[in-house]
């Protein structure tokens, strides 16, 4: 999974680099300021999974179901923030890096377009934990290599070919919510195989 994300990276920087030096910069700012977000909701999941593992074996579905909500609700809410922050402040996140004019200028955009997924994302993470914990891990894997290489990377070359950087950052929504079909497609064969047929007693 980690190696999925190293490619990604690499990919995105190539077709930045193609643009400006500074557009790279802004996106590993990105990534640094991202992780802030991020952390808390993979915290929450890293959290869940266990428990949801538990209460699946010892079939405790309305239990399993309600953790499941709980996380989502709480992932949203996390993703909505920093959503916020990521519109409403930009330029202070920015300047935490001493961002130049220049970078501003493109950090700006880049910050506002790129965390619209965030409010995808958050259940798009939670969904798949909910899989992971009853044992279908390879759809995480699935979904990842959709998700940065199949849909993020050739989305994110074709809009450089339009000749603004700021098209290409509309790579990661887009790419979002072909996850968000492919997830929710998962998770509805997870709760139709693994969790319906549950009879708590």
């Amino acid at each position: 999974m980690q190696s999925i994300g190293s490619i990604m990276v690499y990919g995105m920087n190539h077709i930045l680099m193609s643009f400006t030096s500074t557009a790279t910069a802004v996106f590993g700012v990105y990534f640094k300021l991202q992780s802030f977000i991020f952390m808390p909701v993979f915290g929450l999941n890293n959290g869940m999974l266990p428990i949801m593992a538990y209460n699946y074996g010892a079939k405790k579905k309305s239990r399993l179901i309600k953790t499941m909500k709980l996380g989502m609700i709480y992932a949203i809410c996390l993703m909505m923030l920093g959503f916020a922050l990521f519109q409403l402040l930009p330029k202070q996140l920015l300047g935490i890096f001493d961002a130049s004019e220049t970078m501003l200028s493109i950090g700006i955009p880049a910050l506002k377009i790129i965390s619209i997924h965030f409010l995808i994302a958050g259940f798009n993470i939670i969904a798949l934990s909910t899989c992971q914990a009853l044992g279908k891990a390879v759809y995480s894997m699935i979904t990842s290599i959709c998700r940065q290489l199949v849909v993020l990377l050739p989305a994110a070359y074709i809009l450089s070919k339009f000749g603004d950087v700021n098209y290409i950052w509309w790579s990661f929504p887009i790419a979002e919510v072909v996850a968000l079909i492919i997830t929710a497609g998962f998770l509805i064969k997870t709760y139709k195989e693994n969790i319906k047929p549950i009879n708590e007693g």
